[in-house]
């Protein structure tokens, strides 16, 4: 029986891996059918057993004793969840591999893997051309693997996936360079944003900061980058904030006006995803001329894939 965690219930990432008692969570469960619901799972792990139990398809209860963090916990018997078509088992040399080199906060389903193009090297290679970076924490949902099964893509049903943007990220938003984004997820929620800022002109006191997968339908009021920062720091200093947390179902497609992302550095996607309807939206019919190219001369597709440099 396989677990796949996906997120938390009813708390964040932070709070539910630092837990040291019990957590519930959001999972993909493999031979699911071979767990009845009335039945527990124990894993001994030498100091302590862990106990798991299901409250639904999805809803997991995890409980033990001893101290342990889940983190720590995870770390004892998890393994990395590779892509499906990635054959052999993980090992620490995926470890190391499928995960970016800026990476701080735990709680992604999958590498953002336009990120693991980036090297330290690479980094500083681009700090000493004047090229500044800012980053956000985002957290990977398995929704994004999903296929368009429908012929009209406003019928797809989009994912959600959590993010947080930092005062500093904020403050960076006042340079008015270009500015490129590293990943479609990264892309999401730079656009999500400015979606947000929005939000709370209309209610300045409005709690929840979701964005839905077409907030943007039939809005055109203008902000600049200078006062989208305001906006949110504003925001940010009234309710005693030094991070915003948020969740997105942005679902970007062609004919969308980006407001933020000016350039993109992303991986060569599947057909039928959202993510090929995200860069056809950002450079219109150009995408099929970058995959015809990417295709004739041997690049790579997907996670452990070759990369590309998309400005419209």
């Amino acid at each position: 029986i396989e677990v796949f965690l996906l997120h938390p219930l009813g708390t964040d990432h932070s709070m539910a891996l630092a837990s040291t008692e019990t957590t519930t969570w959001a999972c993909l469960i493999g031979n699911s059918k071979k767990w009845k619901r009335e039945d527990k799972i124990q894993i001994d792990l030498g100091q302590t057993v862990l106990i798991l139990t299901r409250d639904d398809d999805q809803a997991v209860n995890f409980s033990w004793a001893g101290g342990l963090h889940f983190s720590e916990i995870l770390q004892l018997i998890g393994k990395i969840p590779l892509p499906p078509y990635i054959r052999h088992e993980a090992s620490d040399e995926d470890a190391r591999r499928y995960q970016t080199v800026f990476s701080k906060v735990e709680g992604s389903v999958a590498a953002p893997t336009a990120g693991l193009h980036f090297t330290n090297e690479v980094l500083e290679a681009l700090h000493a051309k004047g090229v500044l970076r800012s980053f956000i924490t985002l957290h990977v949902g398995a929704g994004t693997f999903l296929p368009v099964k429908v012929e009209d893509a406003s019928k797809h049903p989009m994912h959600s996936e959590s993010f947080e943007v930092s005062r500093l990220f904020v403050e960076s938003l006042n340079n008015s360079r270009r500015t490129i984004v590293v990943g479609t997820t990264a892309c999401r929620v730079m656009e999500s944003l400015y979606y947000l800022a929005l939000k709370i002109l209309t209610d300045p006191e409005i709690k929840d900061l979701s964005i839905g997968q077409f907030d943007y339908i039939g809005e055109e009021r203008v902000l600049s980058k200078q006062e989208l920062a305001m906006v949110l720091l504003d925001y940010m200093d009234r309710h005693g904030m030094d991070v915003i947390k948020s969740r997105t179902s942005i679902m970007i497609v062609p004919g969308y006006k980006f407001r933020l992302v000016e350039g993109l550095v992303t991986n060569f996607h599947q057909p039928k995803s959202t993510l090929l309807l995200l860069i056809s939206a950002l450079i219109g019919e150009d995408w099929r001329q970058v995959y015809e190219s990417a295709l004739s001369n041997g690049f790579r597709f997907l996670s452990y894939g070759d990369s590309s440099l998309l400005v419209p």
